[in-house]
């Protein structure tokens, strides 16, 4: 299975036209959007380029390889805009016999966990830094930063996961900046 993961797009369509060279490239199976597709938020200020409607389309070009969880900028008036579903807090899904808990980050992270188990992955995104660490107990914590308003002086960044490999990565040429192997057991984590 290829997943690809993407957060805080926050209403840039030049910066969502990039991505989706790069998935063209990848061909994932599914799209995963982290919550905040439209609306850049009261603490962003108006982005370069910000245009919510070509936005919502270039997502709706590909509604039926997303799936989306609600990020704490996302409201109804944006799920009337595109033709997938974006308010649920939470997902669950399983890779490979691993299971992601997907959220943006705003109400699971890090410091507030979601029952999870040894061996499983919390996606988010929401602080619009990129991470991939273990912590302790054997959860992996995993965030593909932000493709349009990236902050802690990280470039746009996005992540994958293909064969037990999870990735962050350059958004303007897919290189891969950190990675990881996980696999179903805590006791065989291993970083690469």
């Amino acid at each position: 299975m290829r997943l690809l993961f993407f957060s805080d797009v926050h209403g840039v369509p030049e910066r969502l036209k990039q991505l989706w060279k790069q998935a063209d490239a990848l061909c994932p199976d599914r799209l995963i959007l982290l919550g905040d597709a439209l609306y850049h938020g009261p603490r962003n200020g108006v982005p370069f380029q910000y245009d919510t409607t070509e936005t919502a389309a270039l997502l709706n070009a590909r509604k039926e390889s997303i799936l989306a969880v609600r990020g704490n900028c996302d409201a109804e008036v944006d799920q009337m805009m595109l033709e997938f579903p974006i308010l649920s807090d939470s997902a669950g899904l399983y890779a490979d016999g691993i299971y992601l808990f997907l959220t943006h980050g705003h109400l699971f992270h890090e410091y507030r966990l979601p029952p999870l188990q040894p061996g499983d992955v919390l996606v988010h995104g929401h602080t619009h830094i990129p991470e991939l660490k273990r912590l302790p107990g054997g959860i992996i914590l995993f965030n593909p930063g932000s493709i349009s308003l990236p902050k802690g002086g990280n470039i746009p960044t996005f992540g994958f996961y293909e064969n037990h490999i999870l990735s962050i990565r350059a958004l303007s040429d897919s290189t891969v900046l950190r990675e990881m192997e996980i696999r179903e057991t805590p006791n065989e984590f291993q970083e690469i």
